[in-house]
């Protein structure tokens, strides 16, 4: 990119200067009923970036209500940096999950300020299918495994995230 040096007396004439050249004038059309203002249209790329997930067992809140259901987002390069200055973690290198999932974790059943206090709380099995989940997410982009039944030892893809079975 080029920079360009204006040099001017006043402001005025610097935004008269740097002004962009005027679009040609267009034939005038005929009079039609205003269009209602749009609001501005926000591209969709494809990219999904947050994942619903089901606890196993569940959140329970100083209430003593169970939080199953939740919302996990994409991860950036800042919540994986951030963690490592976190003194916690620098204290006991295995906070370093509950710090990570405290960041990334956009909402527990109601619960919306999901601290690494709350993560703290959770039965291990949850914290243990929160990593899984995330490393999913994060490092393969969906939230599917692949699974074998014991019974019959035939292979299927099951969904993570916790829906009901049969349903996709």
């Amino acid at each position: 990119m080029r920079r360009r040096t204006v040099t001017a007396g006043s402001l005025e004439e610097i935004l008269q200067a740097t002004e962009p050249a005027p679009a040609p004038a267009a034939a005038p059309e005929p009079a039609a009923a205003p269009l209602p203002a749009a609001a501005p249209r926000r591209e969709d790329h494809g990219l999904r970036t947050e994942f619903e997930f089901e606890l196993p067992r569940g959140y329970v809140d100083e209430a003593g209500t169970v939080h199953r259901h939740g919302a996990m987002r994409l991860a950036t390069a800042r919540d994986e940096l951030r963690p490592q200055i976190d003194l916690r973690v620098k204290e006991n290198p295995a906070y370093l999950s509950v710090v990570l999932l405290s960041q990334v974790i956009t909402r527990i059943g109601t619960i919306t300020d999901v601290h690494a206090g709350v993560v703290e709380r959770m039965y291990a099995t949850d914290v243990a299918f929160l990593q899984d989940f995330y490393r999913r997410v994060n490092s393969e982009g969906h939230t599917r495994a692949a699974v074998t039944c014991p019974h019959c030892e035939g292979g299927f893809e099951v969904d993570l995230s916790g829906g009901r079975l049969g349903e996709s």
